[in-house]
């Protein structure tokens, strides 16, 4: 059992037809038949969407967003088309709207890693290979790969996980030429966000993108290169064969699996609301992320 601990009530906006709650987002459509999403700062982890929200997130996310659209602008084309809060909208969605383009989604979520962790760690100790690409002998956690890979998932409901499929699997679902055109977008952004970052003293170790079709031309949609679509380490601390600091939720998954919060994270149970403390360093790890790479202060 997982999911929301307590699912919120959407808001019911004049002129907005409410369509989804996802696990931070709500998605709207208003009447010219865009789609308004609005980043919530509900937090999710171990499958859980938390009752304890981080303030500012929702905002850190969209704004960060919208900054790397600009630096990927030229390799793929996004789906914003204003910021502007749709009227009759409360004050609490400014920083965290976009009014975006409709678009034919593709169903597989476009993942790229340049660094070995997570469930691609997991799948190469079994068997050398993260979906099905053959990987070098002697790879850590934390290893940076030969060259970036397209690793692609299936997209999950909420409270379930994603999984991971082959090039193969996504060709034979959306056809040969829209996977090549996936997995070289993928690609492509990857590899220029991820000289962005190391630039700025930050390792890209993973991401994920979303894209759609507008008409016959690829766009990318959704969030963008964000602490919850990406892996983000300090290069200054990377030391490959352990799990390195990173700019995410590590202090919420943390302190979950301590022993302060009590929950068994196997059990049925609901997690618990999070401590102040975890709230705030958790806030500070996205503001941080967004000011080394961007270079803009947050306030």
């Amino acid at each position: 059992m997982s999911g929301f601990v307590e699912k919120p009530e959407p808001l019911q906006v004049p002129g907005l037809v409410h369509l989804h709650t996802g696990k931070v987002r709500e998605l709207y459509r208003n009447e010219a038949g865009d789609l308004v999403m609005v980043a919530s700062d509900r937090i999710s982890a171990y499958d859980w969407v938390l009752p304890t929200e981080i303030p500012d997130k929702g905002r850190v996310l969209t704004q960060l967003s919208l900054w790397w659209f600009d630096q990927l602008t030229d390799l793929v084309p996004h789906h914003v088309l204003s910021t502007e809060l749709p009227a009759g909208a409360p004050a609490d969605w400014e920083g965290r709207t976009l009014v975006c383009k409709s678009l034919r989604m593709a169903p597989v979520e476009c993942v790229a890693r340049g660094y070995l962790t997570g469930s691609g760690l997991a799948e190469y100790q079994e068997s050398r290979t993260v979906c099905g690409l053959a990987l070098p002998e002697g790879l850590v956690d934390g290893s940076e790969l030969p060259g970036p890979i397209f690793t692609p998932a299936t997209k999950a409901a909420v409270g379930e996980h994603d999984e991971n499929v082959s090039y193969e699997e996504v060709a034979r679902q959306v056809g040969a030429d829209t996977a090549a055109q996936l997995r070289q977008a993928t690609l492509a952004a990857y590899t220029r966000a991820r000289d962005i970052a190391r630039e700025r003293g930050i390792i890209l170790a993973d991401t994920k993108f979303e894209f759609g079709f507008d008409g016959d031309t690829l766009v990318v949609a959704d969030e963008v290169l964000t602490p919850d679509s990406s892996r983000f380490w300090p290069a200054e601390q990377w030391e490959p064969g352990h799990a390195q600091p990173s700019y995410d939720k590590q202090y919420v998954r943390d302190w979950l699996t301590s022993a302060e919060s009590g929950w068994d994270r196997a059990s049925e149970q609901p997690p618990p609301a999070l401590p102040q403390h975890v709230v705030d360093a958790t806030r500070a790890k996205y503001v941080e992320a967004y000011e080394r790479l961007t270079g803009l202060g947050w306030s």
